[in-house]
């Protein structure tokens, strides 16, 4: 696999300032020139890395051997950081002191919590923080303020128009297949396959963007993950399963418990791809775009027109920066097409 990202050292320039309007309505004066960023949690160093990745400081976790090779070679051995949002936020304002980063960035949830963690974070270190609307539907207006903040406003554009354009496909796909014409979907998480994620979550969010219906659906009172049990999801017999578990999906065929269920019979259980980031959520960033796309073709293989390999190569060419040779390809994409009944 070949790198494709050539890096510009930055010239020394006097230090400059101008103000940005984030996703929360904050006003936030930032260097008028960005080339170091602290990210936040996982999402954000996925959008900072896609954007301009020379000025990702580190990656909240140490990328697993398997994901290296999916990330352009400078970037793979980037020190661990911590997060500052979300479960397991263990990185202290200290730490961030000590990197010493022109810019903080938050990729997710806008809610007054995360607002007061921002402006409380600011304050104590003097460096800028801003949050962007992490929502899947906003994803072009979010690579629009990145590219703008981090100074690659041409980026951000390119990558935006992308994303509508992927997004307006889905859509032309979707015109005139009514609701109950739709594949009824599950999402399997973990081993057993009976975590999953509600109608409307974060987790679910491409499932129903690409027309999948989720059978995990109280109404809109719940969000969020859920633990289901066997006889919830027998009752539900969804036709089609979407998982990222390795361990689900090689016991699900065999598992007397799941032998019921429609998708198993029909052999309609899918593996996500993983590397480097998950395609369904794990987490939710840019890397659920590739999802969305080869999700239509599983969902909709007479309707969707695309090329899943093609389209593979060019998403992480454009957006993770390397050119996958054919074995690297095939190795990710192995049983993401599923296989035949048992």
């Amino acid at each position: 696999m070949r790198s494709l990202v050539l890096i510009l050292a930055p010239l020394a320039l006097p230090a400059q300032a101008r103000t940005i309007t984030d996703s929360a309505g904050r006003v936030v004066e930032i260097p008028d020139e960005v080339n170091t960023v602290f990210a936040a949690g996982p999402p954000a160093s996925i959008l900072v890395y896609v954007m301009k990745p020379e000025a990702l400081t580190g990656w909240p976790r140490v990328l697993r051997p398997e994901e290296r090779e999916y990330i352009a070679e400078p970037y793979r051995d980037l020190p661990e950081t911590g997060r500052l949002t979300g479960r397991g936020g263990e990185a202290n304002l200290e730490r961030v002191l000590g990197i010493e980063p022109d810019l903080i960035l938050d990729f997710g949830s806008v809610r007054g919590t995360y607002i007061d963690l921002a402006n409380r974070a600011q304050k104590q270190t003097g460096i800028p923080y801003i949050l962007v609307d992490g929502r899947f539907e906003n994803t072009p207006e979010a690579l629009r303020l990145i590219g703008d903040a981090l100074g690659v406003p041409e980026r951000g554009e390119k990558l935006a128009a992308d994303v509508e354009a992927t997004f307006v496909r889905i859509d032309t796909l979707l015109e005139d297949v009514p609701e109950d014409g739709r594949p009824r979907v599950y999402l399997a998480r973990g081993p057993e396959g009976l975590e999953t994620g509600m109608k409307g979550s974060i987790n679910t969010e491409i499932i129903e963007r690409v027309g999948g219906r989720n059978v995990v659906d109280d109404g809109g009172t719940s969000r969020g993950l859920v633990q289901a049990s066997m006889e919830q999801v027998i009752v539900a017999d969804p036709d089609t399963i979407m998982t990222w578990d390795a361990n689900f999906y090689a016991d699900v065929f065999g598992d007397p418990l799941w032998q019921g269920i429609d998708a198993v019979k029909q052999g309609r259980v899918y593996l996500s791809p993983t590397a480097p980031f998950g395609w369904i959520d794990r987490p939710p960033s840019l890397n659920r775009m590739m999802g969305l796309i080869w999700m239509a073709g599983l969902l909709y293989p007479d309707r969707w027109e695309g090329d899943l390999r093609a389209e593979t190569r060019a998403f992480y060419e454009l957006d993770y920066h390397v050119d996958l040779d054919d074995e690297e390809q095939e190795r990710l994409l192995e049983w993401s097409e599923g296989r035949p009944p048992m």
